[in-house]
């Protein structure tokens, strides 16, 4: 099946017409939003699973400058805001992986799922595959992963409640108010507070130690991947899923809502090549982002909407360039600073997860599937979100039939 045609790249005159301030200003946001709670994730689960601050550095050059460059290429090339960045379920699968796999088995599993997702596209299979497995099993594998963050953000208040408590307080205050929160978005003001509370009480610790302590500029490490059997069946498997199903469906349908139709086959082709070059540099697998997407086509005429687009690729090529600087400033703060920030960023996209998980079909299924991801019990060294997937669509199939007889999103 061909990929989807393109508009052609706008003229100098045309883009020029087309910008503006307010989409730059959506631009910013966005990108703020990008480069806040998600990079925390990519550095709290790279902790946690003992990168050192140069693989960390390299995972954060890859996710914003190489994806800033597909964002410019298909902003270009579709007149669409399509900003592409990495899967954030994907980051958090990756964290028990690191406990029992090498580094280089894991970029091997990025690869293999860079070059599925490739020919998936290609075929023009994808929307088949992205049904493949229902939705509220997914979800229920999505929450089993990210519960650990809420968790993290309850233990953060409790360990240094000077940092995480002013953090909460002014999240929970924007997002009670509709208009603070389209003035200054909760997770900003947490943000900014977060770090008005680390350097007021001395939290700021950097350090000059470890091989990117002295760069400014990003020095990404090429990853030589290797490929293990149990790497491919715990990783490859959700990871496409989670970027076809819940990064890509969303972005989808946020872009749908805006009245953009968007290139599913090519986003997805795209998505398999960004994940291939990523990984190469130690970064996760490649994704059509549903929040900065809905920021940045949340206002303004939709045909000049693909400048919010642009905007945001190069802010995000700024930001991979001077990657090891963002890096170094983010790890020389307070653990709960990062935790709670992360934790923070997680609390909409968990709710989502339970929501979904069970609000009406298959939610034995997604019960089964939660429970198994949280436990965390590998089964022949194969991590147990994968465990997860296959062991609740056993039960829903067994147990829940008639769920996958009904039509609708549920059974999606």
């Amino acid at each position: 099946m061909p990929l989807e045609r393109t508009h052609g790249p706008p003229s100098l005159r045309q883009l020029v017409a087309d910008s503006g301030t307010l989409y730059v200003a959506n631009a910013l946001i966005g990108f703020i939003f990008a480069a806040s709670g998600p990079v925390a994730i990519i550095l709290a689960v790279g902790a946690q699973g003992g990168l050192s601050e140069a693989q960390l550095s390299s995972w954060i050059f890859g996710s914003f400058f190489l994806n800033g460059l597909v964002t410019l290429l298909f902003c270009t090339l579709y007149r669409q805001p399509l900003v592409f960045f990495w899967t954030i379920p994907g980051t958090v699968l990756v964290g028990p992986a690191l406990g029992h796999l090498a580094w280089a088995e894991v970029v091997g599993a990025f690869l293999a799922t860079g070059a599925l997702m490739f020919v998936l596209g290609l075929s023009g299979l994808v929307r088949r595959a992205m049904h493949a497995v229902p939705m509220p099993i997914v979800m229920g594998m999505v929450a089993g992963v990210f519960l650990r963050f809420g968790l993290g953000l309850v233990h953060a208040v409790r360990d240094d409640f000077r940092i995480a408590a002013p953090m909460v307080a002014v999240f929970l205050a924007l997002s009670a108010s509709a208009a603070w929160s389209r003035r200054l978005p909760p997770l900003i003001g947490a943000l900014a507070v977060g770090a008005a509370a680390v350097a007021l009480f001395g939290q700021f610790q950097p350090g000059g130690g470890g091989p990117a302590g002295g760069h400014v500029l990003a020095r990404p490490e090429w990853v030589m991947p290797a490929f293990s059997w149990r790497a491919m069946v715990e990783l490859v498997v959700p990871l496409a899923i989670t970027v076809l199903v819940v990064q890509n469906g969303q972005g989808f349908a946020v872009l749908d809502a805006a009245g953009h139709k968007a290139p599913i086959n090519a986003i997805t082709v795209a998505c398999g090549a960004g994940s291939m070059l990523a990984a190469l540099v130690g970064t996760v697998s490649t994704c059509l982002t549903g929040p900065v997407n809905a920021i940045i086509s949340a206002s303004g005429e939709r045909h000049r909407h693909y400048t919010a687009g642009l905007a945001v690729g190069v802010l995000a090529l700024a930001f991979g360039l001077f990657a090891p600087v963002f890096t170094r400033l983010l790890l020389a703060t307070a653990p709960a600073f990062i935790a709670a920030l992360a934790g923070l960023a997680m609390l909409r996209v968990l709710q989502t997860a339970f929501n979904v998980s069970f609000r009406e079909r298959f939610t034995l299924g997604a019960l089964v599937t939660f429970l198994v991801t949280v436990a965390d019990v590998p089964i022949f060294h194969i991590g147990a979100p994968f465990w997860g997937l296959v062991i609740g669509y056993a039960v829903s199939r067994l147990l829940e039939r008639k769920d996958f007889g009904a039509a609708g999103p549920a059974g999606a």
